[in-house]
């Protein structure tokens, strides 16, 4: 059922649509990956990840919402249930307990490659079907990937 009624063809709105929910889940996943490890992040360069992490945290948070009203302005009811983002999400599972601060921002920097990577595929679908949700993913990813750096510096 569509509330609101996309300007869409159903062909594109499908295509757009499941690239809108996957980046949902995505970034959702990123957000508490990335809180999950700020709360457990130890070692020398504690504060600064601790920092860093927190800066990732509201980079996720924001373009989720981009993305969620994206598709509620098409007309697609978006999904971001934990259940979903369990299931959806390309991140691998997280590590448990205590992490060290270079174990930390390694599985950060895995974490932002995988999304980053199904983001750019996100950007090749989107570009005909929608320019505007390709715009979004487009700017998500130069987020993504400004972060992804910052990261990698952190480990040398």
């Amino acid at each position: 059922m569509y509330v609101v009624k996309s300007p869409l063809s159903d062909a594109d709105l499908k295509t757009v649509s499941e690239a809108l929910q996957g980046a949902l889940v995505d970034l959702v996943d990123l957000a508490l990956v990335a809180k999950q490890i700020h709360w457990n992040v130890v070692g020398p360069r504690f504060r600064s990840v601790h920092l860093q992490l927190d800066e990732l945290v509201d980079t996720a948070r924001t373009h989720s919402d981009t993305v969620a009203e994206r598709a509620s302005a098409l007309g697609v009811s978006p999904d971001g249930r934990a259940a979903t983002v369990a299931v959806g999400s390309g991140i691998d599972v997280t590590p448990e307990g205590w992490v060290d601060d270079t174990t930390a921002v390694q599985t950060i920097v895995d974490a932002l490659g995988a999304v980053i990577g199904r983001m750019r595929e996100r950007v090749a679908v989107s570009g005909d079907p929608d320019p505007v949700s390709q715009d979004i993913f487009i700017q998500i990813t130069a987020d993504l990937e400004k972060q992804h750096w910052m990261f990698q510096a952190g480990n040398g």
